[in-house]
């Protein structure tokens, strides 16, 4: 299994608070979205978030973001959404987001993430274990 291999999806239904004035999803809803998603990346990958810190002393914090909107969602609108690792480096994880409604595309983006200890919040190599999850080796 090569990295672009290891995906999760997800589906979410727009709620009325996260529309703006014109009645479509607040650009900032959609990182917010992106965070859900990567809670949900959590849980099927290795049974929650809390068990990074709990068995791995490991916690992630974000680095950089990026986002790319290619069309509209409006409240009670089903969105599915698709995460997957693009990169692992040392200490920092690549997750690249598209989001659709059927079959339009309607939003691309991506988190950096650093894994960092969950004590002194310092960067820290990538644990094996998440390696052996995700099935891919590190970058050279």
């Amino acid at each position: 299994m090569n990295v672009t291999d290891q995906r999760i999806s997800h589906e979410l239904r727009v709620r009325y608070n996260e529309c703006d004035a014109q009645g479509i999803v607040f650009n900032a809803n959609w990182l917010m979205y992106s965070d859900v998603v990567m809670t949900e990346f959590w849980r099927q990958t290795i049974g929650g978030y809390q068990h990074l810190s709990e068995s791995l002393n490991v916690e992630t914090v974000v680095a950089e973001t990026g986002s790319r909107y290619r069309g509209i969602a409006r409240f009670d609108d089903v969105l599915t959404f698709v995460a997957r690792v693009t990169r692992l480096g040392r200490s920092s994880m690549r997750v690249e987001i598209e989001s659709q409604k059927g079959d339009e595309l309607l939003y691309q983006g991506f988190l950096e993430y650093v894994f960092v200890d969950a004590h002194t919040l310092t960067p820290v190599p990538i644990p094996d274990r998440i390696r052996e999850i995700l099935q891919v080796p590190a970058d050279s």
